[in-house]
């Protein structure tokens, strides 16, 4: 608790290897928070820093955390192909409105395997025109991975667009059996 008897906010991170290169985890007492790809020194300073401002805390490196400590066990089992379903607390608070009504619906009815069109999304959430917004959403995501944006795909068959860039789409795609594992 602070001087005024509140709750004070607590952010911990950490960097873990996977098989598409380090993410950045990072938690609060409400959940996982933020996923962030290529976590060089670069792109988790510049998080760190994102995550302080819109937190008001600043974030503690701290891989042991009973908050990040089932996230990572969970992220490894992923990316070892022994576990298909996250089954983590999430903290929303990054994103809010339209955005996160749609990550919702996609982390709860898109299962492992399986991929949903921009279109097709925007209908589940209620706006069947709103495919380009639903693209917005995915590009805003502050949980790749464990809320699959990289399930969201063109309704031509097209892969689409990712954060995270193709290459790293096409990777956890193929981890999901969707695609076939790339050649080389």
């Amino acid at each position: 608790m602070d001087s005024h008897g509140q709750n004070e906010q607590r952010v911990v991170w950490t960097v873990v290897g996977t098989d598409i290169g380090p993410l950045l985890l990072a938690a609060t007492q409400d959940g996982l928070v933020n996923v962030v790809f290529h976590a060089t020194d670069a792109v988790r300073d510049r998080t760190l820093d994102r995550l302080a401002s819109r937190l008001g805390t600043e974030p503690v490196e701290e891989p042991d955390s009973p908050l990040l400590t089932e996230a990572i066990r969970q992220v490894e089992a992923y990316f070892a192909g022994t576990r298909r379903d996250f089954d983590l607390p999430l903290d929303w608070s990054l994103i809010s409105g339209f955005n996160r009504q749609v990550l919702r619906e996609l982390a709860s009815g898109v299962p492992y395997g399986s991929v949903v069109g921009y279109g097709d999304l925007a209908g589940r959430v209620g706006q069947p025109r709103a495919a380009q917004a639903v693209g917005v959403a995915m590009g805003s995501n502050p949980l790749p991975v464990v809320v699959p944006c990289h399930r969201v795909v063109e309704s031509d068959g097209g892969i689409g667009g990712f954060g995270g860039g193709l290459e790293t789409k096409r990777k956890l795609l193929a981890l999901e059996g969707v695609l076939p594992e790339p050649l080389f």
